[in-house]
């Protein structure tokens, strides 16, 4: 997230559409709404740098009010349209790197059983490893170019590593229409190429790299589920981002282009 104003409770972060509005900066700290699976959280957060990864928020603790405390990283975040900087190959192999980077820490680390973790974007398959499952430009952090670290870990859940590199793809490659992508990316980039830069960047097996595509279309119809569920509760951010983003009728779009370009993909994951 990235500055947007002061107020009185501190500096408004923007980015993302969860928590809009309710995330503010005071000086080295982050304040925002605790997820349901907070303790939990915090525990692998803190495991995770016992592991030796660094590139994420370290909890600091919990409020009475039912918010959160966590160290502020510092760095540049790409906010929609997104800008070019963000979108480099360069950019992107090392979204791939960081992202091995989590799993290969998380790897180690028992997964909480009994947290009742967001099932809304988790890996229907399940998984013995925690995923991040949201790895979007509004929560990689970069500096110089190269994503630095991962914030926002609200819909983490148990899963497989592809899940997470899948929904990955879905938002950096990005894996949208031309139509969809024209909205927020910048023209010309070559999704194939793109796919297999992340693959690259994460050192995707090649068994991953078989199932990389079936699971980016599982990803998508999990996002769009999501947001069905979101409007459907009346959540007025959701409702209107479906509306501004071209309702049903994108998401329509965005599944049919998956299914035709799936053979596309496969052949530039696997050459």
């Amino acid at each position: 997230m990235t500055a947007e104003g002061g107020t009185a409770e501190g500096e408004a972060l923007a980015g993302g559409l969860l928590n809009a509005g309710a995330v503010f900066r005071r000086g080295a700290l982050v304040e925002r709404p605790a997820p349901r699976t907070a303790r939990a959280l915090h525990a692998h957060l803190l495991a995770l740098e016992e592991q030796g990864f660094d590139a994420a928020p370290r909890p600091v603790r919990l409020t009475a009010d039912g918010r959160e405390e966590l160290t502020f990283i510092p760095g540049d975040v790409a906010l929609p349209p997104y800008p070019g900087w963000a979108m480099t190959e360069t950019g992107l192999r090392s979204v791939g790197s960081l992202l091995r980077r989590l799993h290969d820490a998380s790897a180690s680390i028992a997964v909480d059983a009994s947290a009742e973790w967001p099932r809304s974007l988790a890996d229907p398959a399940g998984g013995t490893m925690l995923c991040h499952n949201d790895v979007c430009p509004e929560n990689v952090v970069f500096r110089d170019g190269h994503a630095a670290a991962l914030i926002d870990f609200d819909l983490a859940a148990p899963g497989r590593a592809v899940w997470d590199v899948a929904m990955t793809a879905r938002y950096w490659v990005p894996l949208l229409d031309a139509t969809s992508a024209a909205a927020f990316y910048p023209a010309g980039l070559d999704a194939p190429r793109r796919l297999r830069i992340l693959a690259d960047g994460y050192g995707l097996s090649l068994k991953e790299r078989a199932e990389l595509p079936g699971v980016t279309q599982e990803a998508t119809a999990s996002c769009r589920a999501f947001v069905a569920g979101r409007v459907a509760d009346g959540d007025p951010v959701y409702t209107q981002a479906l509306s501004e983003r071209g309702g049903w009728e994108r998401w329509d779009r965005i599944q049919e282009w998956l299914g035709a370009h799936r053979e596309t993909f496969t052949a530039a994951l696997l050459k």
